[in-house]
C-alpha cells in the first residue's frame, strides 16, 4: 500500500507552506505530494493568506524536490482550455523529471467560478471528455505529426502537438461516484481510479463497476490502479487524536466513521480493509498543514506497519 499526501490549500497555505510539507512529505518516504485546485476556501475559513494555482505550485515544487511525485486531486475542466492545459502539464513533467501524474474531473464549485471569473457552463462533462480526449491525444501524436480534434466544445487544427513531457504516457487518474459516465471514462483514458471519501462498501461498489467498464473496453482491469483518498487523524494518544480533530474543525468519531482517525494501530487495521477491496493507493488529506509531527507520526507508526 503506497501513502501519499494529499492537501487542501485554498482552505489558508503559502506556496512556502506548501514546500515544506512536500519537503517533509519526501524525506520522510511517502510516496507523492498532491494538491487540490481551488481557487476559494470552503466551510467558513478565511483562506489567508488567499488561494495559490495548482500548476504553479508544482512546478515550483518540480525544481524543489527529487523523488516524489507530484499531482492535482483533481485539477477542474473548466478553469484552463485543454491546449494549454496540456503544455503547462507537460512542461512540468519535463521539470520534474518525469514525476507528475494529472488528475482531471469536471469542475464542481460553483461560488469559486463566481468569485474568479471563471465561466462555468452547464455541460461541464461533456466538455470534461473532450478535454481527456484532447490532452492525451496531444500528447500521445508523434513528434512530426499534428493532431486535429473536433468536439462540440472544443477545435484543435493541425497542432504540432508540442511539447512532449517526459513520461509517454503522463499517468491519468479519474476519480469519482458517478456510476455510468465516470467508470467509463476511467476505463477509456485513466492509468488510475481514485474513489474520495467513500466507506468500503460504496468504495468496492465503485471499483466494481471501473473494472466491468474496463473490461468492456477491451481492457484488463488490473491494468488500472484503484485508489481512495480519506481525511487522516492520527494520534499516540486519544488526547492527541482529539486535538487533531479539534485543530481542523471535526469530531473524533465522525473522523473514524468517514476517515482515517484513531491510534496508528486503529489506521493501518482500517487501510488494511481498504487493501481487501482492491485499493494500492490511499491518499491522506492532511488539513493542518503546519502540524509536521503528524506526518512523521503516520510515517514512522502507520506507513512503517504497512
Amino acid at each position: 500500500m503506497e501513502l501519499r499526501i494529499f492537501t487542501e490549500p485554498q482552505q489558508g497555505a503559502s506556496y512556502d507552506t506548501l514546500l515544506t510539507v512536500a519537503k517533509a512529505t519526501e524525506d520522510l518516504g511517502f510516496d507523492a505530494f498532491f494538491r487540490s485546485d481551488h481557487y476559494l476556501a470552503m466551510g467558513g475559513v478565511d483562506g489567508l493568506p488567499g488561494p495559490t494555482d495548482a500548476w504553479l505550485t508544482l512546478a515550483g515544487l518540480a525544481r524543489e524536490t527529487e523523488r516524489i511525485r507530484l499531482g492535482t486531486l483533481v485539477t477542474a475542466a473548466t478553469f484552463r482550455l485543454p491546449g494549454p492545459l496540456a503544455i503547462q502539464v507537460a512542461q512540468v513533467d519535463q521539470m520534474s523529471g518525469g514525476r507528475v501524474e494529472f488528475g482531471l474531473g469536471s469542475g464542481w464549485f460553483a461560488e469559486e467560478h463566481a468569485a474568479y471569473g471563471i465561466p462555468f457552463p452547464d455541460d461541464k462533462f461533456t466538455r470534461f471528455e473532450e478535454q481527456l480526449a484532447i490532452i492525451t491525444g496531444l500528447w500521445a501524436t508523434k513528434v512530426g505529426d499534428t493532431f486535429t480534434y473536433e468536439g462540440a466544445h472544443y477545435q484543435i487544427a493541425d497542432s504540432p502537438a508540442l511539447p512532449k513531457p517526459v513520461q509517454d504516457p503522463v499517468p491519468v487518474l479519474i476519480g469519482g461516484h458517478g456510476a455510468t459516465r465516470t467508470p467509463r471514462l476511467a476505463a477509456t483514458y485513466a492509468t488510475e481510479f481514485n474513489m474520495p471519501f467513500a466507506s468500503f462498501e460504496d468504495s468496492a461498489r465503485q471499483f466494481d463497476r471501473v473494472r466491468a467498464a474496463a473490461e468492456a473496453r477491451g481492457r484488463r482491469p488490473d491494468d488500472l490502479i484503484y485508489s481512495n483518498a480519506l481525511v487522516a487523524c492520527v494520534g499516540a494518544s486519544d488526547a492527541e487524536v482529539a486535538r487533531r480533530a479539534a485543530a481542523i474543525g471535526r469530531e473524533v468519531e465522525e473522523l473514524k466513521t468517514n476517515g482515517l482517525a484513531g491510534s496508528p494501530a486503529e489506521v493501518v487495521d482500517k487501510i488494511a480493509r481498504y487493501a481487501e477491496i482492491g485499493a494500492s493507493r490511499i491518499y491522506l488529506q492532511i488539513l493542518d498543514l503546519d502540524d509536521l509531527a503528524h506526518l512523521e507520526l503516520i510515517a514512522a507508526q502507520v506507513m512503517s506497519q504497512l
